[in-house]
C-alpha cells in the first residue's frame, strides 16, 4: 500500500476527473472518489447548478472538488478542461470516462444527427479524454507515494455492449465501441503502467432511464430482466469505480466489470432453454 493511503482513504492525494459528473452515476462516482481521498474535477456540459450541488456536497463532507464545463465531444473543450485541471491540481491520476447520452429511435427512423451525436459524446468523448489523460500519465510516470500505477482510466460502458437493444442502435453501438476501445488502450498503455478498465452497469436508478423504474408497473417489468431482484443504485457503480481506481485492483487491466444484478445472465432461460 502506498504511504499516503489508508483503508478509509485509498485514493488520498490523488486527482480525479469525472466526465458527466453533475448527475446520476457520474455524481455518485465523484462523491465516492472524494470520500476516498481524491481531489475531484466534476465535468458538466450544461447543468452548472447540478454540478455545483455535487461540489457543495463534496465540500460539506470535507472533500475537495471543482467544476469544469466542457462538451467532451469537442477536442478544444476537452484540451481546455485538462489544462484547467493540470493548472489547478498539478496533474491527474484517475479519469472516469462517464459522460454519455441517449437519443432513441426506431432504427428506420433514426436520423444521422442522432446517430452522430450519441457516438460523438459516448465514444469519441471517451477517446478524447483518455488520450489527454494518457499523455499526462506518460509524461509524469509513476509516483509511488500516490499509486503503484502511473494512471487509471475507468470507462463507463453498459450491459448493452453485450445485449442488443432495439430502438437504441446508436447507444448500443457506442457501448460496443467502448468495449474494444478500452481493451485496445489497456493493451497499448500497460507498458507505461497505465491501467484501463470498464464498468458495465445494468439498470440503475438515474434520470436517463426514469421511465423504466418510476412506477410500480414499470419497475415490475424491469425486474423481470434482473435475476437479483432489485434495480441498481448509483452507489453500486460508484464503489466499483473507487476499487478500480485504487491499488487494490493494481493487477487488473483490460477488464469489464458487469454491475448488473445478473442482467447479462440471460434470465429468460431460468424457466426454459
Amino acid at each position: 500500500m502506498s504511504t499516503m493511503q489508508s483503508p478509509a482513504h485509498p485514493l488520498a492525494g490523488q486527482r480525479a476527473l469525472v466526465t458527466g459528473g453533475s448527475s446520476g452515476i457520474g455524481a455518485a462516482v465523484a462523491r465516492a472518489l472524494a470520500a476516498a481521498g481524491a481531489k475531484v474535477v466534476v465535468n458538466y456540459a450544461a447543468a452548472e447548478d447540478k454540478a455545483r450541488q455535487v461540489i457543495d456536497a463534496i465540500h460539506a463532507a470535507g472533500g475537495e472538488a471543482m467544476a469544469v464545463r466542457a462538451d467532451v465531444s469537442q477536442e478544444d473543450q476537452v484540451q481546455a478542461m485538462f489544462s484547467t485541471m493540470l493548472e489547478d491540481y498539478g496533474s491527474i491520476d484517475i479519469l472516469v470516462n462517464n459522460a454519455g447520452l441517449q437519443h432513441d429511435a426506431h432504427f428506420p427512423d433514426m436520423t444521422l444527427k442522432d446517430w452522430r451525436r450519441v457516438l460523438d459524446v459516448n465514444l469519441t468523448g471517451q477517446f478524447l479524454c483518455a488520450r489527454e489523460a494518457a499523455r499526462e500519465f506518460i509524461r509524469r510516470g509513476v509516483v509511488s507515494e500516490l499509486s503503484r500505477a502511473a494512471g487509471k482510466i475507468v470507462c463507463m460502458s453498459s450491459v448493452h455492449e453485450r445485449i442488443p437493444w432495439a430502438g437504441h442502435a446508436n447507444y448500443a453501438a457506442s457501448k460496443g465501441g467502448i468495449s474494444m476501445l478500452m481493451k485496445t488502450m489497456a493493451q497499448e498503455l500497460a507498458q507505461y503502467r497505465i491501467r484501463v478498465n470498464s464498468i458495465a452497469p445494468g439498470a440503475i436508478r438515474t434520470p436517463i432511464n426514469r421511465s423504466a423504474w418510476d412506477t410500480p408497473e414499470a419497475e415490475a417489468t424491469l425486474l423481470s430482466l434482473i435475476p437479483y431482484g432489485r434495480v441498481g443504485d448509483p452507489p453500486d457503480i460508484a464503489q466499483t469505480a473507487v476499487w478500480l481506481a485504487s491499488d487494490a485492483s493494481d493487477y487488473m487491466t483490460g477488464a469489464t466489470l458487469y454491475v448488473d444484478g445478473g442482467m447479462t445472465l440471460y434470465p429468460g432461460f431460468r424457466t426454459g432453454g
